[in-house]
């Protein structure tokens, strides 16, 4: 569909597409859902190139970004545009930064491990965040219509206090951001968050009714539906063998793993 020297657009349906970043170790995914008059953009990914190119091919519409969760490798292209919605939770580190991460930690993670060519303009000893105010804030049950589709948000802290997933209740997909993907261990973000947060919520995405697929936002595209089973299966176990605790290590389960 797009051959792109960074960017790989894989088609979910007519419309609705990953935007995915494999040539970087964290293997992000950024996701693009076409309404009737604007299109929402579920994140924008690392930055690394300007992720507003593929958009823009992909559809005329106007392009609105909603955010998973306000960590550098999921906001790195919301400069690129007008309109852009967070949690207020998230909202100080959107506006102010990420205290308590320097800079030279993210230029680090930022160029380590790349397989890809990188454009010119990316340097990650210059590498920057995205600092700016949200254009609107998110809140939980929050209904966001696209016009022949409905999106629910659903907060769901302890990766960060404002991390949410998307709900598309019209197509039954689930957009997990970083509360739940594959490959690597899922973690509360110390010490901003807790783990009993991050259990929480996990067990909340197991509660709704008509999902159909899930999709986190690294890693393998497409999570089997069966995860949500094993969620509750987790939870149970590590709830009593009182597990929900920083320093229990990483605790392995079918398809996840959670680290404390």
């Amino acid at each position: 569909m797009i051959n792109d020297p960074w960017f790989t657009v894989q088609q979910i349906d007519s419309r609705t597409f990953a935007i995915s970043e494999y040539g970087h170790w964290e293997k992000v995914h950024s996701f693009l859902l076409l309404g009737v008059e604007r299109a929402m953009l579920i994140d924008s990914g690392l930055g690394i190139d300007n992720i507003k190119r593929i958009t823009d091919q992909l559809t005329p519409l106007p392009v609105e970004v909603f955010t998973t969760h306000v960590h550098v490798d999921h906001i790195g292209s919301h400069g690129e545009f007008d309109k852009v919605y967070v949690h207020e939770r998230d909202r100080e580190w959107l506006e102010n930064g990420i205290s308590g991460l320097p800079i030279t930690q993210i230029r680090k993670d930022i160029g380590r491990d790349i397989t890809k060519p990188t454009p010119k303009s990316f340097h990650p000893s210059t590498y920057q965040p995205f600092q700016g105010k949200p254009s609107g804030l998110l809140e939980d049950q929050q209904r966001i219509p696209l016009g022949n589709r409905v999106i629910t948000v659903l907060h769901t802290p302890g990766h960060s206090p404002g991390h949410v997933c998307f709900f598309d209740e019209t197509n039954g997909y689930l957009f997990t951001g970083d509360l739940l993907y594959d490959t690597t261990p899922i973690y509360a973000f110390y010490p901003s968050t807790s783990p009993e947060d991050l259990i929480a919520s996990l067990e909340k995405i197991t509660m709704i009714n008509g999902v159909n697929s899930i999709f986190g936002s690294h890693h393998t595209l497409g999570l089997p539906i069966s995860i949500l089973e094993e969620i509750k299966l987790a939870i149970t176990h590590l709830r009593k063998n009182n597990l929900v605790k920083f320093g229990t290590g990483i605790h392995k389960f079918q398809g996840f793993s959670i680290q404390f």
